[in-house]
């Protein structure tokens, strides 16, 4: 006999079981539904907050605005080694970027790259964007790229002394642009038009593509067009001018002298608010002397020695520079010049002369050698000896920048004409580039951004690396380091033995 109650209690069971699994399986797709929502308005709506007691990682408002007014998109590519000491600081400021750049209408994607353990995207990438070293910053945008390389977002104490003396350089990290310099590199990639640099030839300059391994200059030409400038050759046979597209003009090592009507028409294009850079080695005669005199620079027949500050002789090691955009962030690094003439401003040409008129040039001396070298006048003595009346006394300029259109205290829009002059073209050949000792690259390319106007506007302060000082002797320090690396574990071993021997009793 079937039983009633027994279906019922059956059926009930049956029923509560429907239930309680309707009710899972709800609570469930709720479950999903709420996380997707979330995540959904977490990626437009987010609050995000710097744990670190420095801010370390907090974008500064400058940032932001630059970050906000993105109308391309712009893909950033670290190839970044984890292991490299900048390598956290750099991941975390990139990501910091992607968020502040989400409201703008171009887009920032960044890509993190592994050299050492992701060889095959590695590989693609460095041959799409002509990648060769590694712990290098990619930005590119339509094609217009900006390489930040890990030397370019650091700045070290150099310890001079110790590298005259030992031949070998002690550094210690004062500070970190790193913001400072993606923020340029942005501003870099996000201008369409390319500025157009003519390299003059046919008066024994070496090429651009020369590349010869100690003297030729294709290292330097490639950092310049890495740095989104278009090169070209000028002949001024062909050209009959200097073209009007004509950013800035270099001139290089010309050991040939500069005819009459050549030098014309480089003053020509000085007095139509043109941009020159000029580097001349000791014993050359480019035939530009009397057009530089005109614009208030001094090229000396001589050659500056520093017997305090040389390896062999050859070089000078400067350290003294002007306060000026071209030497701005050159604090504490040596540019290392390879038997450079001396370059000075003529009498009431200098940076103090005057009333600071637009119409007249203003000329600053750059880097100085210090006050135990001289310009030595007779080339042919060897060793060089300073000889009173006739040798001047250092410290002496080699390098010099000239403006001339600009008035001090008055912000008009005048476009000025703009010179730097260096006593010195191997400074950037290819064996300098490579020693890499000093701040051969970043002088260089800082005189060719004033030239351009690219100079970094932006006041985003560096971040200083914290140092936190335990005030712990050697034997302070191995007693921490016993501590915790045995006393900790020796420690919970105890207590997880006592917590069992108590639960035994």
């Amino acid at each position: 006999m079937n039983d009633p109650s027994g279906k019922r209690s059956i059926w009930r069971q049956r029923g509560r079981r429907f239930a309680l699994g309707l009710n899972v399986g709800l609570a469930s797709l709720l479950a999903v539904i709420l996380a997707v929502l979330f995540n959904v308005l977490a990626q437009h709506y987010y609050w995000r907050w710097d744990v670190s007691g420095a801010g370390t990682w907090t974008v500064s408002d400058k940032s932001r605005s630059v970050l906000g007014a993105l109308q391309e998109d712009v893909r950033v590519v670290a190839f970044f080694q984890r292991h490299h000491a900048l390598y956290d600081h750099v991941r975390n400021l990139l990501r910091e970027f992607e968020y502040a750049a989400r409201p703008a209408p171009g887009r920032l994607e960044v890509e993190f790259v592994d050299p050492d353990r992701e060889l095959a995207r590695t590989r693609e990438l460095a041959e799409r964007y002509d990648v060769s070293d590694v712990n290098v910053v990619v930005f590119d945008a339509a094609g217009r790229r900006k390489y930040v390389e890990a030397g370019d977002i650091v700045e070290y104490d150099v310890d001079l002394a110790g590298l005259l003396t030992t031949g070998r350089a002690r550094r210690r990290l004062t500070a970190i642009r790193a913001e400072q310099a993606f923020c340029s590199a942005l501003l870099n990639v996000t201008q369409a038009a390319r500025p157009v640099v003519y390299w003059l030839s046919g008066h024994g300059e070496r090429g651009m593509d020369d590349f010869n391994e100690q003297t030729g200059y294709s290292a330097i030409a490639r950092i310049m067009r890495r740095d989104n400038i278009e090169l070209r050759v000028l002949l001024p046979a062909e050209t009959h001018g200097i073209p009007e597209e004509c950013a800035t003009l270099l001139i290089f090592g010309a050991d040939r002298r500069i005819s009459e009507p050549e030098r014309d028409m480089i003053g020509a294009y000085l007095d139509r608010s043109g941009r020159v850079m000029v580097l001349s080695d000791a014993g050359a005669d480019g035939g530009l002397e009397s057009l530089l005199l005109r614009w208030g620079v001094v090229l000396g027949q001589d050659v500056v020695v520093d017997p305090q500050r040389t390896l062999t002789g050859r070089e000078v090691f400067v350290t003294e520079y002007a306060d000026h955009p071209v030497t701005r962030g050159l604090d504490g690094v040596g540019t290392v010049f390879y038997m450079p003439r001396s370059v000075t401003a003529a009498a009431g040409f200098d940076e103090q002369a005057g009333d600071g008129a637009a119409d007249r040039p203003r000329v600053s001396e750059l880097a100085l050698c210090s006050p135990e070298g001289w310009a030595e006048a007779n080339l042919k003595v060897s060793p060089a000896r300073f000889d009173p009346g006739v040798d001047r006394r250092g410290p002496v300029s080699v390098a010099a920048a000239v403006e001339k259109g600009r008035i001090r205290g008055l912000e008009i829009e005048i476009r000025p004409t703009r010179l730097v002059v260096i006593g010195d073209s191997d400074f950037v050949s290819n064996g300098a580039l490579r020693s890499g000792v000093g701040g051969n690259e970043d002088f260089f390319m800082n005189g060719l951004n004033w030239l351009l106007e690219r100079e970094t506007l932006l006041a985003v302060a560096p971040r200083v690396p914290g140092a936190l000082d335990l005030g712990l002797d050697r034997r302070g320090v191995r007693r921490v380091f016993l501590i915790l690396t045995f006393g900790a574990p020796a420690l919970a071993i105890l207590a997880g033995l006592a917590v069992w021997w108590r639960r035994r009793r």
